[in-house]
């Protein structure tokens, strides 16, 4: 018996060492499990965090602050809600200036800035403030509301610029950085990612506008913080490239609200260097009526697979027809390029000119095929078609047009307007000035645009000097009045 109780002492007393060492190892175990992953967790973290430090330096002072001023009409008092009962019926009230607020980019050296057509659109006069504080006043050399961009220019040298990227490179959940002037904050940075591309808002194209029938919408879509202000700035990449210019927010209330868009930087190259070249965007198209392809459609016209952008109609002495492209193909490339949606088809097309050939992807009746097209312009006409902004001064009675910058820099004038005709009873007939003369001056004040020649002369009473260049190259001054 003493010997059984004593086996079964020793059993127990073995048993309860087991039990505390295992668990004695356990909490061993389970500190080196723990101490393990947290260290794994902390490692993550370690070196991978984004540092927008050097990005922010080196962008920041490519990104100005752009001030415009918009002159109104006065306006007459509404007598239906007049509260006084159409007392004052008739009765002008002065609204006097209004100023707006956007930002820019500065493109080139020598003073060159991109923005959007909203930001100065209407705009009397444009201000430029530089991130170093110093201002200019700008000249708009114009304009694209297919695109709302716009180009500004400042006369200054030797300014930082930002390099243009390659907006076909971005990808969706790569960082980016805006920059610009949001509610009059200069020089604000925010940082996101990218969350789209390609989208359409619907925002450039007015059915009541002709000129907005080719609105291009292709944008790439951010989560970095974009506000009323921001429009015109720089969206860029973690190497510092321009990548996009911020454009629109999808808000509700008109602030913030997690939606950000801007216009590819590519998109924006081949706008700006056109507006450059020619004064206005040389387009090509391609010449068709066309619709995203979805479910229903797919099942309605009998397509194997929901892909691609469906050509509902071929418009005749187009690009499209003449290469054979036929209703319902679908096409699914441009150029090699995968297409899924209009937007993105219009943004490919977009980048062409008149008179360059493109290799368009399509599928006919369930069969791939390729096809070249050669597009057009609005005119129909395979080429690029030098087209000047003409506009009649009805003070002057004469016509007047834009001069693009190759043609200014032969003439060795920095600004001008050209008088293209002048009418019989204009007083720049009697005072001799000839068709074809450049103005460059009024009363000594420099003349960049049509719009200056309209403010010059409005309300402008007595004698006026005009100064410029005649159409022998001669410098030509010229006084008349008016009444």
């Amino acid at each position: 018996m003493k010997r059984f109780l004593g086996l079964i002492l020793v059993a127990s007393l073995g048993g309860l060492v087991a039990i505390g060492l295992n668990k004695f190892f356990n909490k061993e175990d389970e500190a080196k499990f723990t101490t393990q992953h947290l260290a794994q967790y902390a490692s993550l973290q370690e070196g991978n965090y984004p540092d927008f430090v050097a990005v922010a330096e080196l962008v920041t002072p490519t990104v100005v602050h752009i001030i415009t001023t918009v002159n109104t009409s006065s306006q007459e008092i509404d007598v239906e809600n007049d509260p006084f009962g159409g007392f004052f019926k008739g009765f002008q009230i002065p609204q006097g200036p209004k100023v707006g607020s956007g930002s820019g980019v500065i493109i080139s050296s020598d003073g060159y800035i991109v923005t959007n057509n909203h930001v100065i659109n209407g705009a009397s006069k444009i201000k430029v403030i530089l991130n170093d504080k110093r201002e200019y006043d700008a000249e708009l050399l114009g304009a694209d509301k297919n695109t709302d961009l716009a180009l500004l220019r400042i006369d200054e040298k030797s300014l930082p610029f930002a390099l243009i990227g390659n907006s076909d490179e971005v990808k969706v959940g790569q960082w980016v950085l805006a920059v610009g002037n949001p509610f009059n904050l200069t020089s604000t940075v925010t940082a996101g990612i990218v969350s789209a591309k390609g989208r359409g808002l619907n925002l450039i194209r007015d059915p009541r506008n002709q000129e907005t029938q080719y609105a291009i919408e292709a944008f790439i879509q951010t989560d970095a913080a974009i506000n009323p202000g921001n429009s015109g700035g720089a969206m860029v990449s973690t190497e510092g490239k321009l990548i996009g210019i911020n454009t629109a927010i999808a808000s509700q209330n008109g602030q913030y609200a997690g939606y950000g868009f801007a216009i590819p930087s590519n998109l924006m190259k081949k706008v700006i260097e056109d507006l450059m070249k020619f004064g206005e965007v040389q387009r090509g198209l391609l010449g068709v009526q066309i619709q995203d392809v979805n479910n229903e459609l797919a099942e309605k016209e009998g397509l194997k697979e929901v892909k691609g952008v469906f050509v509902a109609k071929v418009n005749d002495n187009t690009a499209a027809s003449a290469a054979g492209i036929k209703d319902k193909d679908v096409i699914i490339s441009i150029d090699g390029q995968t297409v899924n949606s209009s937007n993105e088809l219009q943004e490919k097309v977009g980048k062409k000119s008149p008179g360059d050939k493109v290799v368009v992807g399509l599928i006919r009746n369930g069969n791939k095929m390729e096809l070249t097209a050669t597009l057009r312009n609005k005119e129909g006409k395979a080429e690029v078609a030098k087209a000047e902004k003409v506009e009649n001064n009805k003070i002057l009675e004469c016509d007047f047009e834009t001069i693009p910058r190759e043609e200014r820099l032969k003439l060795k004038v920095s600004n001008g307007v050209r008088i293209k005709k002048v009418g019989e009873k204009s007083p720049l007939k009697k005072a001799g000035i000839p068709d074809g003369f450049v103005l460059t001056s009024i009363d000594k004040k420099p003349i960049a645009t049509i719009t200056d020649v309209k403010l010059s002369l409005k309300d402008h009473k007595g004698g006026v000097l005009m100064e410029g260049i005649n159409p022998s190259g001669s410098k030509g001054y010229y006084a008349f009045g008016i009444e």
